[in-house]
C-alpha cells in the first residue's frame, strides 16, 4: 500500500548542488606559508626586543662611556686646564713644539707625558686638588726664603774623608774582604756597627760617613760641570745610569722657576751612549732641553740602583750652596712649578723635608715580605738587615705624627738644612750597609732620629699631582765587575 501523501521528487545529476555551492562561497583562501612564516619573525623579534630593551641602550652607553674615558688618558683635560695657569699652558705648548723642532727630543706617544691636568681627591664631600700651587703672577713675586734654625740641635756636620786617620786607626786603605762584605769602599768609607750606633748620636757638631771619601773612590764629575752645580740655589735633579730610563722633560714651570732654579740629570757613560744612539745628544752648552747634562764618570758600586742613591739622597753634597733640592726617579717626568711646590710642601707647613708616604703598606716588616716576594732584593739580605733593626727595637709598625712612617721615596723636596743633611747621610749608609730598598731604611733612621720632627708626609695624590709616572723604560745595565 502506498501513502497519498508522500511527495515524489526527482533528482537529476545535471542540475545544480546548492549544498557544494553554498561549501565553494565559504570555502577561505588558504594563506602562503612563506608569509606565515615572515609575520612568526617578526612577532618574535618585537618580543625580544621588548624584553631586552633595557641591555640594548645599554651597551652603547657602555661603550661611548670607554671611549671618553680613553680620550681623557690621552690627553689634558680641557676642564682641568682651565684650572691651570697661563704659564703652564704655554710651557705645556713649550714641551710639545720642543719635540717637534729640536732633533735630540724624542716623541713619546705615552699617554701619562706632558699632562698638566690637575689630581683631585674628596675632602668632606668636596672635590679639592692634591696640591695647591700658587698662581703664576704670586710665583714672580716670591722671593726665596732664608731660614735659620734657631733651636735646631745640629748646628754642623763635618764629613769623614780618607785624611782623617783616626777613624780608620791609621790605615786608610780598605781591605778587599771587607768592600765584598758590606759594599763599603773608597767612596763611602768604612764603617763598624758600633760606629754606626754612635752617628744617630745628636750634638752640635756631628761627624759621619758621608759619600766621597776618597777622591779614588770614584764617581767623578768635570769641573765644568763643578762649577755649574756650585752656583745652583735651587736644584731639581735625576739620574739615569745603566741606559735604564729616557730623559722627560720638566714642564709646567713659572718664568721666575726658569730663572732661578737648575734642573741637573745625572747620567753615566752607558746612558750617555744608549741616548745618543737614539739621536738625543747634547748640546754645546752641556744641555738636553732645560736638563743639565752632568755625565759620571767611574761609578763606584756595581749595583745601579746603589749608584743612583748618590744623587738621590746627597744632593747636599753636590751642590754645596743649595738651600733646597727636588729629587724625581727618573721613571718620573716632572710637572709643576718648583717654586710653587716648596711653598706648598715645605714653607706654607713650615717643613724641611716632604716626601711621599707609602700608598700600600705602612709597616717595614710588611713592605720587607713585599720586596722579597717581588724578588726586588735576596731573601738572605733582607733578613740581615730586619734581624738588626729587630735586636735594635724597631717597633711592629710605626707612624709618624698619625702618618705613615713608610715612604715611597720616588719624590723628596727637602731644605738643606744641617739636620736634614744629617739625615740623609745616615739613610745613605744604611743602603750602602743593607739592601738598596731605600723604603726599608726610612722608617728606621727616621725612628733613630726622633729629633727630625718637621717632617711633611704628603699623601699619594700629591705625588700622582707632582709627577706624570711613566715607568722604567728598560732593564739597567749592571757594571762590570
Amino acid at each position: 500500500m502506498f501513502n497519498n501523501n508522500s511527495i515524489s521528487i526527482s533528482v537529476s545529476d545535471d542540475e545544480p548542488d546548492e549544498l557544494g555551492r553554498m561549501r565553494v562561497r565559504v570555502r577561505r583562501k588558504r594563506k602562503k606559508t612563506g608569509h606565515r612564516l615572515k609575520n612568526e619573525f617578526l612577532h618574535r623579534v618585537v618580543r625580544k626586543l621588548v624584553r631586552y630593551w633595557a641591555l640594548l641602550i645599554f651597551l652603547p652607553a657602555l661603550g661611548l662611556l670607554l671611549y671618553e674615558a680613553s680620550r681623557i688618558g690621552r690627553k689634558p683635560s680641557s676642564v682641568a686646564n682651565t684650572e691651570l695657569g697661563a704659564s703652564e699652558k704655554s710651557a705645556l705648548v713649550d714641551s710639545e713644539l720642543s719635540n717637534v723642532t729640536n732633533p735630540s727630543l724624542e716623541k713619546k706617544s705615552d699617554g701619562n707625558l706632558n699632562r698638566l691636568d690637575a689630581t683631585t681627591r674628596v675632602v668632606g664631600g668636596v672635590r679639592q686638588r692634591c696640591l695647591k700651587i700658587l698662581s703664576p703672577e704670586e710665583l714672580e713675586h716670591l722671593e726665596i726664603p732664608v731660614r735659620e734654625e734657631a733651636n735646631s740641635p745640629v748646628s754642623k756636620v763635618l764629613y769623614i774623608s780618607e785624611n782623617d786617620t783616626p777613624f780608620l786607626g791609621g790605615n786608610s786603605t780598605l781591605s778587599q774582604e771587607h768592600t765584598d762584605a758590606t759594599r763599603f769602599n773608597l767612596f763611602t768609607g768604612s764603617q763598624t756597627l758600633d760606629q754606626r750606633s754612635k752617628t744617630f748620636k745628636v750634638n752640635e757638631t756631628v761627624s759621619m760617613n758621608c759619600g766621597f771619601y776618597s777622591e779614588n773612590g770614584g764617581f767623578k764629575i768635570s769641573n765644568e760641570d763643578k762649577d755649574y752645580m756650585q752656583s745652583c740655589k735651587v736644584v731639581v735633579s735625576t739620574c739615569a745610569f745603566g741606559g735604564g730610563d729616557d730623559l722627560y722633560q720638566p714642564i709646567g714651570m713659572s718664568e721666575a722657576s726658569l730663572r732661578k732654579v737648575c734642573y741637573v740629570a745625572f747620567w753615566d757613560e752607558v746612558t750617555l751612549s744608549s741616548q745618543e744612539s737614539a739621536e738625543h745628544r747634547i748640546d754645546g752648552y752641556g744641555f738636553i732641553g732645560k736638563w743639565r747634562i752632568v755625565v759620571v764618570r767611574d761609578l763606584p758600586f756595581a749595583d745601579q740602583r746603589l749608584n743612583g742613591k748618590i744623587p738621590k739622597m746627597l744632593a747636599h753634597r753636590l751642590f754645596p750652596h743649595a738651600k733646597y733640592s727636588i729629587w724625581v726617579d727618573s721613571k718620573s717626568q716632572f710637572r709643576r712649578d718648583p717654586l710653587g711646590v716648596l711653598e706648598a710642601l715645605l714653607w706654607h707647613s713650615n717643613s724641611v723635608l716632604a716626601i711621599s708616604e707609602h700608598g700600600a703598606r705602612s709597616s717595614v716588616y710588611d713592605e720587607a715580605k713585599a720586596v722579597v716576594k717581588k724578588n726586588k732584593a735576596k731573601p738572605e739580605e733582607v733578613e740581615v738587615q730586619l734581624s738588626q733593626y729587630r735586636h735594635d727595637g724597631l717597633p711592629e709598625d710605626k707612624r709618624f705624627n698619625g702618618k705613615k712612617a713608610l715612604a715611597e721615596a720616588s719624590v723628596i723636596v727637602r731644605e738643606h738644612t744641617p739636620l736634614t743633611n744629617m739625615f740623609m747621610c745616615l739613610w745613605f749608609n744604611e743602603v750602602v750597609r743593607f739592601t738598596s730598598r731605600d723604603q726599608l731604611s726610612f722608617p728606621y733612621v727616621l725612628w733613630r732620629l726622633k729629633v727630625l720632627k718637621n717632617i711633611n708626609m704628603f699623601p699619594v695624590c700629591t705625588r700622582k699631582d707632582l709627577v706624570n709616572s711613566m715607568g722604567h723604560i728598560r732593564k739597567a745595565k749592571p757594571l762590570r765587575s
